[in-house]
């Protein structure tokens, strides 16, 4: 099975949040089984020249409930987060699927 990640950034015209969207394509060709520990699907991060500076699971709850998705071949997927009240920068974003039995990740650079 191949998992192919892609990150698109937006930036509120006032500056006031960004948003992600990490879109988890399926290029194999079987069905992607996936399996979730909670219901965190996809993990943000905001790098400053490689140091975190947001996070967006930090400081939240998510329910302990097992999860699953299927990803038919050919089909994608997307999960979004936000960074509410962001620095001014140059940045990167990286984006995890939090699935414990598939890895994928996508990195997109964005400024505030």
């Amino acid at each position: 099975m191949t998992l192919e990640g892609e990150l698109d950034v937006s930036v509120s015209a006032d500056g006031n949040d960004v948003r992600f969207a990490f879109t988890v394509h399926n290029t194999g060709s079987g069905t992607a089984d996936l399996q979730f520990p909670d219901a965190c699907k996809a993990d943000f991060a905001v790098l400053d020249e490689g140091r975190e500076v947001w996070r967006f699971t930090d400081g939240r709850v998510f329910a302990q409930m097992i999860g699953e998705a299927s990803i038919p071949p050919g089909e994608s997927i997307t999960y979004d987060g936000t960074w509410d009240d962001p620095q001014n920068g140059e940045f990167t974003a990286v984006a995890e699927l939090c699935a414990r039995n598939e890895q994928c990740e996508a990195r997109a650079e964005f400024s505030v």
